[in-house]
């Protein structure tokens, strides 16, 4: 891991005005990625019909989703491939040039304010209105583009801009997703590859800041509702035995994602071929309604054992063919709950498979553990994504053993097959 080194101790001065930074970048990602949300739910409870006189309630986008028409459903989905196709299409074709966050973190480019404001937009629209992409990328990006707005107005070095950057991001995914310290070791793990304390009292401070100022409108639930889970010998058995399954599953979803993503259109293909994907999605929604989204219903089905093993397999070979045929077709978003929920899949199907010969494990276990294994490998971030498990879902700190032991596994077989497989012509990922 590359460590960032500083030879200058910073004045008091200076000292003060990174804290006020801090806080001004934590309450602007706070209210960003809040907004992000609060959009969301409005245009699924509009587009499908579901409590209409409250943004935020107890009705899940899996049951509001149930309760439409097949024909609204595949209209939701015919309208997001025409948004998706004509939104995208515009801002390639007239808008600035976008700046991923890893480009701006270089210091070469700087993120447009306007075209990554409405590329943003069209991620939250898109994947509120079916899309199976992940929406933690653009309070991501909302949260960077404020924090380089920020910097800006402020003489600060090089090395300190490129923190404020990273903490505005981890602090939008925070967020947005209610998870104060998976936020701040994003921003430290993934985004900055270092744990030093010049940056790792901004990360903490910045995503605390985000997630008290998104209580205010989206609440302190957690992401998940997890029945109580007890520990013993048979899933700590189980995670020693599947952890590599996890790891091998999410090298392939990972590589074939990454090839999908390079392959993209950028003109004008990308309007008929969005509104070719996302019809394909709506006609597979007529019958499995769950798989509309990012991928957040697949997972609260898995935690409440509601498929069955071979339901459980069908929707995940269905989740990454759309997934993937998402993201050719020119469609933005990230792959965090995606493959979390590839996660969540694969555990039902192995610990159904399980719990034919050994029936002792409550199903939700397997569940937090083979999420947690295959989401660490297939987005490269052990520590955060062990932590964003045990936020999403506040289970009990025992599971950090298994959870560990299969995380560690499924790290081991990835970076093997992206060193064995990478001779061959696909891509790497």
């Amino acid at each position: 891991m590359a460590i960032l080194n500083s030879h200058k101790k910073p004045s008091l001065s200076r000292g003060i005005t990174l804290f006020y930074l801090s806080v001004i970048v934590g309450v602007g990602a706070g209210f960003l990625g809040m907004s992000l949300a609060l959009l969301l739910h409005w245009i699924q409870h509009t587009a499908y019909g579901y409590s209409l006189d409250r943004i935020i309630s107890n009705i899940s986008f899996y049951e509001g989703v149930s309760l439409a028409s097949p024909e609204r459903r595949f209209f939701c989905l015919f309208l997001c491939g025409l948004i998706a196709g004509l939104g995208w299409y515009w801002l390639y074709r007239y808008g600035k040039p976008l700046v991923s966050i890893k480009e701006a973190l270089s210091g070469i480019k700087k993120m447009p304010f306007l075209s990554t404001v409405i590329h943003a937009l069209l991620q939250i629209s898109t994947i509120a209105l079916g899309s199976p992409l992940g929406r933690e990328v653009a309070p991501r990006e909302l949260g960077a583009v404020w924090a380089a707005w920020l910097t800006e107005k402020v003489a600060l070095s090089a090395e300190e801009t490129k923190i404020m950057i990273a903490c505005g991001a981890g602090a939008g995914l925070a967020a947005v997703y209610n998870v104060p310290l998976g936020g701040a070791l994003f921003t430290l793990e993934v985004l900055l590859a270092t744990y030093r304390w010049s940056v790792l009292v901004p990360a903490l401070m910045t995503s605390a800041i985000a997630t008290l100022v998104s209580w205010t409108g989206l609440g302190i639930e957690s992401v998940y509702q997890v029945p109580e889970l007890h520990l013993n010998a048979s899933i700590i058995l189980w995670s020693i035995c599947t952890g590599p399954v996890f790891g091998y599953s999410a090298f392939w979803f990972m590589r074939i994602a990454n090839q999908q993503r390079q392959n993209a259109v950028h003109d004008k293909k990308i309007i008929w071929k969005t509104l070719l994907n996302f019809c394909f999605i709506g006609l597979l929604a007529l019958y499995f309604p769950v798989i509309l989204g990012n991928g957040k219903s697949l997972v609260q089905m898995e935690f409440t054992n509601t498929a069955s093993i071979v339901l459980s397999a069908l929707l995940l070979f269905l989740h990454y063919i759309i997934t993937w045929t998402s993201l050719l077709s020119g469609a933005q978003g990230g792959l965090l709950t995606p493959s979390l929920a590839n996660g969540a899949l694969l555990a039902g199907v192995l610990g159904g498979l399980w719990n034919l010969f050994w029936p002792t494990i409550p199903f939700a276990g397997y569940v937090v553990i083979g999420g947690a294994a295959f989401l660490a490998a297939a987005q490269k971030m052990p520590l955060t994504a062990i932590v964003l498990i045990f936020e999403f879902t506040h289970i009990h700190f025992d599971f950090l053993v298994p959870m560990m032991i299969a995380v560690s596994e499924a790290l081991i077989v990835y970076v093997f097959c992206a060193e064995h497989f990478k001779k061959y012509p696909l891509c790497s990922a």
